[in-house]
Order: C-alpha cells, then sequence, then structure tokens
C-alpha cells in the first residue's frame, strides 16, 4: 500500500472540505433570509440541503475508494469452482384428466351458457 498521506489525498481532503465550509456558510446565509421578513419556507429547505451538498464530494471520496478496494480484491481472488451437478430425477408422466366432447365444436363453459339460456327460455315461454 502506498503512503497514507500523498499529495493527492491531501488535496482531495482540502477540496472536500472547503466545499463542507462553503456549503455551511451558504446554508448559514440562507437561515439568516429564512429569519428575516421575505424570508420563505423555500429558505429552510436550502437550510437542510445546503450541508448535504457540502458531504457530497466526501461522500464521493469514500464510495470511489470502496469500489477501487472490490475490484482490486476481485482481481486477486481465485476463480471459484463450479460445484458438481445435481442428479436428474424423473417424474412419472401423469395422465390428464378426460376431456369432454361435444357435437358441436364448442368448448365445455358456453355449452353449458347456451343450455341454460335456452332453459330460461323454454320457461318464459309457458
Amino acid at each position: 500500500m502506498r503512503g497514507l498521506l500523498t499529495p493527492q489525498r491531501v488535496l482531495i481532503g482540502f477540496a472536500c472540505l472547503v466545499a463542507l465550509i462553503a456549503c455551511c456558510g451558504l446554508a448559514y446565509w440562507q437561515w439568516q433570509r429564512f429569519e428575516s421578513a421575505s424570508g420563505t419556507f423555500q429558505n429552510l429547505g436550502y437550510v437542510l440541503q445546503w450541508p448535504l451538498f457540502g458531504l457530497f464530494p466526501a461522500f464521493m471520496v469514500w464510495r470511489f475508494r470502496r469500489l477501487a478496494r472490490q475490484n482490486r480484491d476481485e482481481a486477486l481472488a481465485p476463480e471459484p469452482v463450479a460445484p458438481a451437478p445435481k442428479p436428474v430425477t424423473t417424474v412419472d408422466a401423469v395422465k390428464p384428466a378426460p376431456v369432454e366432447h361435444f357435437d358441436d365444436e364448442e368448448d365445455a363453459e358456453l355449452a353449458a351458457y347456451n343450455r341454460m339460456l335456452a332453459e330460461l327460455n323454454a320457461r318464459d315461454g309457458r
């Protein structure tokens, strides 16, 4: 591993600190605007957002370092050995249920519905 305090790391840390201080200053300015006579709840929203904007560069540095470490660990890790395949089991074929056959080429549900309509029509005709 390289040295802990390289010039690049010090510069990145300094930039993150400057961003955090600047954004906290902007949050304080928005707080003053919120407390003034012309302040709105939008200013209050910015008070809550500016510190998050200031923390974002530090979060990204952390995220990039974590991804680089994961990539490095994956490159050094040996390839996993594939597990042995499981034996194939067979199942006896299931005999399908018998299908009703109708003289006409309609399905069973439609034929039953037509029979019910015919019975209702016969009752009404009396």
